[in-house]
């Protein structure tokens, strides 16, 4: 059975939700250190836990914009009762979908040069049960959303065509998709035609079996991505912006160069602010512009922070957007 722990007001033709699915959530362990390095020890200078996924993030980016959203998550075990502490701490409407076993614990540790690493357990196993009562979840919300991000790994037990279901459901009620994950789901779900694909630069590379390197690489990337069946592609290249792909034209997003203290998340903050910034009937290429703004301004937020808004903005007009061709 669904367990709601509060619903989004409104009615069911009122079309101004976004809901972010993760099914594969965590406790994230946030490490701060004074350096990484190897052969030698470091020192601790922050600790503090925070619940971990990418729609997870992405819900606290869109909420932080004011934006109206709603987290459709897995939960279980000891772990996911303090996942659920960590949840309420937000102040955005959660859904969790009760499971057998435990969900995950992850670790992230960054230093003061920006150096960061981040290591994640695979997830529990799913019964096929409860991967049917998490699709029975989503699809009851899709009447009253605009946008859905389907963001993060699979954990075993889910089919990696799972979310290519969800964004058929998405299509026959007439609510945009954002796909955003790695591997076989990826490579599936593409065949699907999500509106917007995000894959990061690594993922990308395991999609086309092939390294990126230069500027006509990633162009060509994203165009061959979008002519797996995305109707546009969003491919985030960290520190260089991304490079955007439509039926029409091709955009490269530059941002500033910073000083990155931690760029987990980044990507995130990225999706999240692109998809707010579509929400709020903006152009593509400044939709671009405002996820590269947002991931940009996070990677400058010790820790796994993210930008708020006025932070966002203040780097938007430091962005840059240039179509190619």
């Amino acid at each position: 059975m669904v367990q709601c722990e509060t619903s989004p007001q409104g009615s069911k033709y009122n079309r101004d939700l976004i809901i972010t699915v993760t099914l594969n959530p965590a406790v994230d362990q946030n490490i701060s250190a004074d350096q990484l390095v190897f052969e030698d020890r470091a020192y601790i200078l922050d600790s503090f836990e925070s619940a971990g996924g990418r729609g997870i993030n992405a819900s606290r980016v869109i909420q932080s914009f004011g934006g109206k959203t709603l987290a459709v998550a897995f939960s279980g075990g000891d772990s996911g009762a303090h996942f659920e502490k960590l949840m309420r701490s937000y102040g955005f409407p959660s859904e969790f979908v009760p499971m057998k076993n435990a969900i995950r614990h992850n670790l992230s540790i960054t230093d003061k040069q920006g150096l960061s690493v981040k290591l994640n357990e695979r997830g529990p196993q799913l019964a096929p049960s409860e991967v049917a009562a998490i699709e029975q979840a989503i699809v009851k919300h899709l009447p009253k959303a605009k946008w859905l991000m389907l963001c993060g790994s699979v954990p075993p037990g889910v089919p990696n065509d799972f979310y290519s279901r969800l964004i058929a459901a998405a299509k026959e009620h007439g609510v945009s998709t954002l796909l955003d994950t790695d591997s076989d789901p990826l490579a599936l779900s593409i065949e699907a035609g999500p509106t917007v694909v995000t894959p990061n630069q690594p993922e990308a590379e395991r999609l086309l079996g092939r390294a990126l390197l230069t500027r006509s690489h990633f162009v060509d990337a994203a165009q061959r991505i979008r002519d797996m069946g995305a109707e546009n592609v969003v491919l985030s290249l960290g520190a260089r912006g991304a490079v955007g792909c439509t039926q029409d034209r091709v955009y490269e997003v530059i941002p500033p160069r910073v000083d990155a203290v931690c760029p987990i998340g980044a990507g995130d903050a990225m999706a999240a602010a692109f998809t707010w910034a579509m929400m709020k009937g903006k152009a593509f290429y400044d939709s671009l512009r405002w996820g590269v703004a947002a991931g940009t301004a996070s990677a400058m937020l010790p820790g796994i922070s993210f930008a708020n808004l006025e932070q966002t903005k203040a780097m938007y007009k430091r962005v840059e957007v240039k179509p190619i061709g």
